[in-house]
């Protein structure tokens, strides 16, 4: 991700957290039109060659999907755990610059005392029960912090303490597994209790969805006792403002104090795995037809400094050897969801996995030019590397793939695709970084292409990409960047001397309207921002995109980014899709649907398209075949604002052709909570097209193609 010091300082903050915008209201910026469109270009005609001529193999890897825990996309969104702060590992911050000092400063600490810090936030207590943190009884060495209880000997009724799950929790007809971890104080201990019953309430009635008790029997006081249970339950509530609570009987328990932590409960998760994706979400992000994962980032891999940065071996395992850690974008991660997660959800998706490795740089909260790895201690960086390579592809005779295998997954994972590092531009060190970690790898394994974060955006520096080998390059621009790039990668390699070179589009999308300027302003300015991606913007985008699906032998890979954002708090907008913990305020934006348009009709080859009349612009297009189903794509993306005759002749004839369009009557029209279809994929109606008669075994068709519109035709042969 572009920029994090601006992008943090544009959130807005309330209590020490960046929070949302409104969602039900029309943006401030408006765009008229896309200012490098070029108006009054005339009628398109095109000619597809289907039979000889020079084809190319598409690149089958083009449409996939980027991910890191930004803007609670993993923690309080993707993971499906409902509980937060489950394990008092720590806190949010609020970072903005601070007077007299260059960079970013701690300007609000949800723990006062030491930023993110263990808190109580999200907890309370029930009835007379009196909650705190504890350090003297921990859970284990990485989960040092737990959750106090204690209850005065004129307690009556109901005790306990609820938690407010990421922002609501949703209570709907499935099976929640619910587990904790649970320790007596010796000195205090009576032996009186006999039951505790977790359970899921309304936030705003005394609506009890579902409870259950279970018996406890006498409880050690030198080990934690865990407790699990699963929650059938057939109630549906309302609304997400709900709670889970444990609760005792306070006679049961006066007088005495009890310790808790790593609290969880799971709902239905996708693929029925155990720690896993919340289902909707994860089939939002199949539904895409992915082709690949890029994990675990970004900046959330390189960390606020070298010590906290993203350490695989601290994701995987037990959850108490989980220690979490403070993450890139103002809160702190529990790293539940850890590599073997990300690596499951590949398999779950049957999907290529693009791993990035630390390369040791990390950012800094006072600046993005943050500390590197001396040259000479490098080689620690690059065992850590070669350590989490071998947990994923080791067999387990290997020292890490037994640890794997340990960890429920005996089977290696291939790796294809290794990123050194994450926008390491932003460093004046990847020249040595990158020599150093590519060598290393590259001689422990010598198959795998192995993708360069950096090339020329550093005016210090390029880097010599080896050949065989990817640059990543990310951009978050206006429309008219991506159509002034439109033709950027056609020949490349050879304009550029970095012959087989291939190209991952790592991350783009449009951030905000064209300006005059041209500048690209970070802090969100409500007249130019983007929030929601708009028709306008996927517009941009999937002109962008064509541009790479027709140089595959250049692009191979691209996906939009960021993917997920909570509503409830965020650092970055736009995304692709915005959730609460309410399935059903899930938005799927405009951009979302282009993706998904564009990846679900990908040909198996390019076919040559001479242009007979017009040129690009307004009008941009691809056409492949699929050799399976001896069909032919022509993706069409009309930027302008009025409608384009186009005529397509075809040097055989098609039996019958079909199409889907995205478009609507506002090309800043956006899908918000209030309107979650505004702007989706729908039939063509093809009332304004007319298909000429088949001669001279040719055929030919004619269509006025909507201003700012998406469309994919299908002719079948």
């Amino acid at each position: 991700m572009l920029n994090i010091i601006s992008v943090v300082v544009g959130a807005l903050t309330l209590s020490g957290h960046a929070i949302g915008r409104r969602v039900d209201r029309r943006q401030s910026s408006y765009a008229d039109y896309i200012n490098v469109t070029s108006p009054g270009a005339g009628p398109v005609g095109l000619h597809i060659q289907t039979q000889g001529g020079q084809r190319n193999a598409t690149a089958p890897l083009f449409y996939g999907l980027m991910f890191e825990d930004i803007s609670h996309s993993i923690d309080g969104g993707l993971y499906a755990e409902m509980i937060r702060n489950r394990a008092f590992q720590g806190s949010g911050v609020t970072l903005g610059v601070a007077d007299g000092l260059i960079g970013n400063d701690i300007l609000e600490s949800e723990n006062p005392i030491v930023p993110f810090g263990p808190v109580l936030d999200g907890w309370r207590p029930i009835g007379d029960a009196r909650l705190s943190l504890d350090v003297l009884h921990p859970l284990s060495d990485a989960l040092p912090t737990v959750l106090q209880m204690s209850v005065p000997f004129n307690a009556t009724g109901e005790v306990g303490f609820l938690n407010e799950g990421w922002w609501g929790v949703d209570v709907r007809p499935q099976t929640y597994n619910a587990s904790f971890y649970m320790l007596p104080n010796t000195a205090r201990y009576t032996k009186n209790m006999t039951q505790v019953t977790v359970s899921l309430r309304s936030n705003l009635t005394d609506d009890v969805w579902i409870s259950k008790t279970i018996p406890t029997g006498n409880l050690s006081t030198f080990d934690y006792t865990n407790f699990a249970t699963q929650l059938e339950n057939t109630a549906s509530a309302p609304n997400s403002n709900n709670t889970f609570a444990v609760t005792f009987n306070a006679e049961e328990l006066a007088g005495q104090t009890f310790y808790f932590s790593l609290l969880s409960l799971f709902p239905e998760t996708y693929k029925g795995r155990a720690n896993g994706m919340r289902k909707d979400l994860a089939q939002n992000l199949k539904d895409i037809n992915p082709a690949y994962l890029r994990f675990p980032g970004g900046n959330n891999l390189e960390g606020y400094s070298i010590y906290r940065r993203w350490k695989w071996n601290e994701t995987i395992g037990d959850l108490r050897e989980r220690p979490g850690r403070v993450g890139d974008w103002g809160y702190y991660n529990t790293d539940g969801f850890g590599l073997l997660e990300y690596l499951e959800w590949t398999e779950d998706m049957d999907i290529e996995r693009v791993l990035a490795v630390y390369s040791g740089f990390s950012l800094d909260i006072f600046g993005n030019n943050g500390t590197s790895w001396p040259e000479d201690r490098m080689q620690e960086v690059l065992q850590e590397a070669l350590d989490e390579l071998e947990y994923v592809t080791g067999n387990t005779d290997t020292k890490f793939g037994a640890l794997r295998a340990q960890h429920g997954h005996p089977e290696p994972f291939t790796i294809d695709f290794v990123e050194i590092g994450n926008e390491d531009w932003f460093s004046d060190t990847y020249p040595y970084r990158f020599k150093i970690m590519y060598d290393g790898l590259k001689k422990a394994y010598p198959d795998v292409t192995f993708i360069s974060t950096a090339y020329n955006e550093n005016p210090k520096y390029n880097i010599s990409i080896p050949a065989g080998n990817t640059w990543d390059t990310h951009h978050y621009e206006d429309p008219s960047y991506f159509l002034e790039n439109f033709d950027f990668y056609d020949n490349w390699q050879e304009r550029t001397n970095n012959p087989n070179v291939t190209v991952l589009l790592g991350e783009y999308s449009v951030f905000q309207i064209d300006t005059p300027d041209g500048f690209i302003n970070f802090t969100d300015p409500l007249d130019r921002h983007i929030f929601y991606p708009r028709l306008i913007s996927a517009i941009a985008e999937a002109v962008y995109a064509l541009g790479g699906e027709r140089n595959p032998n250049v692009v191979r890979m691209q996906s939009y980014a960021p993917t997920l954002q909570n509503f409830n708090n965020y650092q970055w907008t736009p995304n692709d899709i915005a959730f609460t913990a309410n399935p059903d305020e899930t938005v799927l934006s405009v951009s979302y649907y282009e993706q998904l348009l564009l990846a679900h009709f990908r040909g198996t080859q390019t076919l040559p398209v001479t242009n007979t009349k017009g040129d690009f612009n307004p009008l941009f297009w691809v056409a492949t075949i699929d050799e399976s189903l001896n069909a032919v794509y022509l993706k069409i993306v009309n930027a302008g604002n009025t409608t384009t005759p186009l005529t397509v002749e075809f040097d055989q004839p098609y039996q019958h052709m079909n199409g889907t369009i995205l478009t609507s009557g506002d090309q800043n029209d956006f899908n918000f909570r209030n309107n979650q279809t505004a702007v989706m994929p729908k039939p063509l109606d093809m009332a304004n097209s007319s298909t000429g008669s088949a001669s001279n075994g040719s055929a030919d068709f004619d269509w006025n193609v909507p201003a700012f519109s998406i469309t994919v035709l299908q002719f079948s042969l």
